[in-house]
């Protein structure tokens, strides 16, 4: 399977994305294909929609899951509540290439998830990994990054780069 990162504007960025009913082996080739793009692109998050597929998922950096002891395959994923502090960070897309944007985020989230073997997981993220769930998490729920970035960009205006790591 020969995947490529979508980039804006295109439809699945920005529809609602199907719920994933059963974790099938093409699921799990998927997430093993999506891993091998993410690390070519320097990523750190990557959606199922980002490489074109209508499935309600995302995976992260596996380093980064192992620093939070969190999971690095997040199907169906729910925040269900939000800390009262928030900050603001500058933020990459590999949707949208070489913009980088500075967005407000909850400092802490609760997660509610299931990993590729079919683990549920619910606890509360903070630090990096809360930013990195919640831009993922919310480009399953049809808020992608485009909400924000078009807010962002007539307020505060994009800024380019040539490097797009973090």
């Amino acid at each position: 399977m020969n995947l490529l990162i979508i980039k804006k504007p295109n439809e699945i960025l920005s529809k609602k994305l199907e719920s994933v009913k059963e974790i099938t082996p093409q699921i799990k080739k998927l997430i093993l294909n999506m891993r091998k793009v993410m690390k070519e692109a320097s990523g750190v998050g990557l959606a199922a929609n980002q490489v074109g597929q209508d499935m309600q998922f995302f995976i992260i950096d596996e380093n980064l899951a192992k620093e939070y002891s969190a999971p690095s395959v997040y199907i169906n994923p729910e925040v269900k509540s939000y800390s009262k502090d928030e900050e603001e960070l500058e933020e990459g897309c590999l949707s949208i290439p070489e913009t980088w944007l500075k967005i407000r985020r909850y400092k802490k989230v609760k997660v509610k998830t299931v990993d590729e073997t079919g683990k549920k997981f619910k606890f509360i993220a903070k630090g990096i990994l809360a930013r990195v769930l919640q831009g993922r998490t919310f480009s399953g729920n049809r808020l992608y990054p485009s909400l924000e970035l078009s807010f962002l960009q007539k307020e505060k205006g994009a800024r380019t780069r040539r490097s797009c790591a973090w």
